[in-house]
């Protein structure tokens, strides 16, 4: 068993726009958090993810980098980083930053070079094609975020490739040129002294050679076809164990890919210590798996299929082919306890019962800001509320194809990457206690009931149980390292799962409805102390409250 701090941590995510707003703009900043810092280490929080806080003209909420090496205006500036990161070392954190490196702005100066002429230094920083000769566009590759993944250049007659908005360029990872500025820009921040870094969309880099049409298939929908067909390039790998040589091996770092296209057989390519690539690869099949495509929002979770996506990823990536992740919620993603749990009746308990999921499987777990509160989805009534690029352009499809805004809004109150971005909710003053100003998105209107300061006070919160499993995960090792078993494979109701580990033995008993369920516990199994548990009692009589989760040690 190789040991390691990015194993044995929890990564919390904060999305620096809706986290803390220190001086009434109205917009999350970085002395925002470095005021929030104690909050987080009450916690128990040793890793700190951040989206992206460089310097962008913000046409994807800073997923648009127009400097690597400098900070976004409204976060403010790099003496408030500087005294960011030292506020983190005082209290024993570690910063992983967000590395976005298949696309730049389009307001970043390598590509306001390269648009001026086919001769510029910098054109072979992006990537071009002239249009067909029957004047059709390269290929019929889309954009993730809607509409051709190809804009046209005027000044050279010919047209780039942007898999996300027109703002987004795609960069050339064909260039060694552009690869060494990537890397040169990596040890600028490591030098600096962060931790780690988070890589958006990293399977995108390297492109198909030719740049053939995207064979969409009806039975598959467009968004999963574009996506499968973009990731794993023919030189994806050659890149990352470069990155490594050049990079990553000089620091004792967390790397971590967002595995956007990559499966089970696809991930332990990633992160085979042997293979000295990354450490990390986080997926999305169990996200996608209550996504309804074809009529947009959610759909009935399927449980078994669920389950059995961590079991596959499971035994893909065993403890001597590297290590697995593991999320319910992310800036890109809806709020999880509107997703996976039940966010009216049994909201405290469910939440309770996905934490207890997160913090105790096999992986390196993934926390967002406010699942630690339970913090939920938010009615947005207008599309004039809503930000969000994407979702922006799926409105404007929307109505090209005769939808109404009513109908639109159904599908952006269940499955909008809005929701994970509204303000964080600090207390039951105006906006929650995140600004002073106009908040830059709307806040959660039930923010008098769910909000930091009631729920440090209340000792039933999700909150203080978030802190008692990620304590409980700590102290037992066999929670972080221990072989994992699941018990309920074909259970659509019940997920009941072992781990097996050098300090102990232990069952996780999650009951994923709102109704009461029995459990016959396996003969061969004896139950020894509760550790931690949802509801009042620390006895297992053969049933499962609503949402009831229990971790006990096993004596047999």
């Amino acid at each position: 068993m190789q040991r390691n701090w990015w194993k044995e941590s929890f990564v919390y995510q904060i999305y620096p726009r809706s986290f803390m707003d220190s001086n009434g703009d109205g917009i999350g900043d970085i002395p925002g958090i470095t005021q929030k810092l104690d909050y987080l280490k009450d916690l128990g929080v040793e890793t700190l993810w951040l989206s992206p806080i460089f310097k962008s003209p913000n046409d994807d909420n800073g997923y648009d980098v127009s400097d690597y090496c400098d900070i976004m205006d409204e976060f403010g500036n790099m003496d408030d980083f500087d005294e960011m990161l030292a506020e983190m070392k005082k209290r024993g954190m570690r910063l992983v930053l967000d590395l976005v490196a298949n696309h730049s702005s389009d307001e970043h100066h390598w590509f306001q070079e390269a648009k001026k002429s086919k001769d510029n230094p910098y054109r072979d920083y992006y990537i071009w094609r002239e249009a067909n000769p029957d004047g059709s566009l390269p290929n019929n590759w889309q954009s993730i975020f809607e509409g051709p993944a190809w804009e046209y250049n005027e000044a050279t007659d010919d047209y780039y490739l942007h898999l996300f908005t027109r703002k987004q360029p795609d960069l050339n990872w064909e260039n060694p040129k552009l690869r060494k500025e990537i890397y040169d820009i990596m040890h600028f921040w490591f030098k600096k002294g962060i931790d780690g870094f988070r890589m958006d969309v990293i399977p995108f880099i390297s492109k198909r050679e030719g740049l053939p049409d995207v064979p969409y298939n009806d039975n598959e929908p467009a968004m999963i076809s574009q996506t499968n067909w973009y990731a794993n390039g023919p030189r994806l790998h050659e890149f990352l164990h470069e990155m490594h040589e050049e990079v990553l091996k000089h620091y004792d770092c967390m790397s971590v890919g967002e595995g956007i296209g990559v499966g089970p057989d696809d991930g332990v390519l990633y992160v085979d210590p042997e293979r000295k690539e990354l450490n990390m690869v986080y997926y999305f099949d169990h996200i996608y798996s209550n996504r309804d495509f074809k009529e947009g929002g959610l759909k009935d979770i399927d449980w078994i299929g669920f389950k059995k996506i961590i079991r596959d990823w499971d035994e893909a990536i065993p403890e001597e082919k590297g290590w697995n992740t593991f999320y319910l919620g992310n800036h890109d993603q809806v709020r999880s306890v509107s997703c996976f749990g039940n966010d009216k009746e049994y909201r405290v308990e469910s939440a309770k019962m996905l934490a207890t999921m997160l913090l105790t499987l096999r992986v390196t777990p993934y926390v967002y800001q406010g699942e630690e509160l339970g913090m939920t989805n938010t009615p947005f009534s207008s599309v004039e509320e809503l930000n969000d690029v994407w979702i922006l352009n799926e409105y404007e499809v929307f109505k090209e194809n005769g939808g109404s805004e009513e109908d639109f809004l159904k599908h952006v109150n269940t499955a909008s990457r809005e929701h994970a971005r509204t303000p964080f909710l600090w207390n039951d003053k105006e906006h929650a206690g995140f600004t002073t100003g106009k908040p830059w998105l709307k806040v959660n209107p039930n923010y008098t009931e769910i909000n930091a300061v009631k729920a440090q006070q209340d000792p039933g919160s999700v909150f203080n149980f978030y802190k008692e499993l990620i304590k409980l995960r700590k102290d037992h090792k066999g929670l972080i390292y221990g072989l994992y078993n699941d018990l309920t494979p074909d259970s659509q109701e019940l997920f009941v799962f072992s781990r097996k580990g050098i300090d102990g033995n232990y069952l996780i008993l999650l009951n994923l409805t709102d109704k009461e369920k029995e459990y016959v516990l396996p003969s061969e199994l004896g139950l020894g102390k509760l550790l931690i548990g949802n509801y009042e009692g620390n006895n297992f009589n053969g049933r499962l409250k609503p949402y009831q989760a229990m971790v006990f040690e096993i004596v047999a």
